[in-house]
């Protein structure tokens, strides 16, 4: 596993490409740290490996705090590494950390290739995970008819094995005043 790379910014159009003792390592980085290398300077880059079959991708990131975010956007469900770079590069770190805890869909939105499902699901998952205080949006977004992350019969069809659409589905008609047991003992009979 490559975890940093120090070299040569020999190459600066579509990513970077950086020179490590003779070797040219071709790049992906955000806009804003793209605009931050300059060529013929040696720079340190922490690097995200992107494995497949049939792709070898390296991510690079001036900063650890925007790697460590950029794996976290990674974890999102349906979120690769085109639209997590996507969503780095509409603005700083911090302003995406904000925007994600503050739950502003439309900000995020504005990334390329992220819809507003995306967007949502995005602000669903790491809105306790960045470090800001959560605001009334992203709560909102939690608390609306359908997304039951803190309903523990939901948590424990997930848990066996149940996609969270499926958990949902499963719940949907049971008496949420039923106690957990007997509401996930109904869910798996169904």
């Amino acid at each position: 596993m490559i975890a940093t790379l120090r070299g040569i910014v020999t190459e600066n159009l579509h990513g970077v490409v950086l020179e490590c003792a003779g070797v040219g390592y071709g790049v992906s980085v955000s806009s804003s740290d793209a605009d931050s290398l300059q060529l013929g300077k040696e720079i340190k880059l922490y690097i995200y490996e992107h494995i497949k079959e049939d792709v070898h991708d390296l991510y690079g990131f001036v900063n650890f705090e925007t790697k460590s975010l950029f794996e976290q956007l990674l974890s999102v469900k349906n979120v690769g590494p085109k639209v997590a770079l996507a969503i780095l590069d509409i603005g700083s770190s911090d302003t995406v950390r904000a925007a994600i805890a503050n739950g502003e869909v439309k900000y995020l939105q504005s990334a390329k290739g992220v819809g507003k499902r995306a967007a949502e699901q995005i602000v669903v998952e790491l809105r306790d995970k960045m470090g800001a205080p959560v605001g009334e949006a992203a709560e909102g977004l939690v608390a609306r008819a359908g997304v039951r992350q803190h309903d523990e019969a939901w948590q424990a069809l997930v848990a066996l094995g149940f996609t969270e659409a499926d958990a949902q589905m499963a719940l949907d008609k049971i008496d949420i005043t039923l106690p957990t047991e007997e509401r996930i003992r109904r869910a798996l009979k169904k």
